[in-house]
């Protein structure tokens, strides 16, 4: 029997908060190299950000553990740290962080290339290579940061992210400010990438088409732990839990395209 891989980031009975109550607990996720993409939804308040900030290694359990290839991530050395952080990359709906507003996306995109071969994670890709993969079109590269809208600046990030070739990558609803229509199209390019790169990819957003269409599986978070896990339509049509009723309450579309 082939024995099954070491998720890259693995959640086990997480509890976490920040510094008072606990706004998760009992929460238990795998990510897996090469496996396909992980939903979670639920409201706002849920918990879903900070499951994000754990796994990311920004909020420290109280109960449970994150692990990182095995590894207890708040355990990592100084010496491992930069090879973290280019391995597990998070992508909010913030957008950019640590990216000078001045500088051109050809030069934020090549220091994201230069940071990854200096963390050993080399991509192989060029700045067009990466602005294909998020629909930017060629002509963006010489564009200041500055001077782009949300939804570009939300899909700059992604292609950030992708530069250092990371083995998780963490959307926290990284395409609100991204135009309805252009969403589908940076969504499947996303998913062809991810899965070329063997990307493992946690996605939390309000949008269940989104979530439905990256996500075979998907956990709905409710009072901060999982009430309900498998595909998204089924979850949606068979379960009575209030939290998931709420969501297809505020969703009609999509819950009657899911029935």
């Amino acid at each position: 029997m082939t024995p099954s891989p070491t998720p890259v980031l693995r959640a086990e009975g997480l509890a976490a908060g920040y510094g008072g109550r606990d706004v998760v607990h009992d929460v238990s996720v795998d990510l897996l190299p090469g496996g396909p993409p992980v939903g979670i939804v639920g409201a706002s308040g849920a918990g879903k950000s900070t499951i994000v900030a754990a796994l990311a290694g920004h909020v420290r359990p109280t109960a449970g553990r994150v692990t990182w290839a095995g590894r207890t991530v708040t355990r990592v050395g100084l010496r491992d740290k930069k090879r973290f952080r280019a391995q597990v990359r998070r992508v909010s709906q913030e957008g950019l962080t640590g990216v000078d507003p001045r500088w051109t996306v050809e030069r934020a995109v090549g220091a994201a290339l230069a940071e990854a071969r200096k963390a050993g994670s080399p991509n192989g890709s060029t700045v067009a290579d990466l602005l294909s993969d998020v629909a930017l079109e060629p002509r963006f590269a010489g564009r200041v940061v500055d001077s782009l809208s949300g939804g570009e600046r939300q899909r700059l990030a992604l292609a950030v992210a992708l530069a250092t070739r990371p083995a998780a990558l963490l959307l926290d609803e990284p395409l609100t400010a991204v135009d309805p229509g252009m969403r589908g199209e940076v969504v499947r390019r996303l998913a062809e990438t991810t899965a070329r790169l063997g990307t493992a990819v946690l996605l939390v957003s309000h949008d269940l088409e989104l979530v439905d269409r990256l996500c075979p599986t998907v956990h709905v978070l409710a009072d901060g732990t999982f009430v309900a896990s498998g595909p998204l339509q089924e979850i949606l049509s068979a379960s009575a839990h209030p939290a998931v009723r709420d969501l297809a309450d505020a969703a009609p579309l999509a819950a009657q395209r899911f029935a």
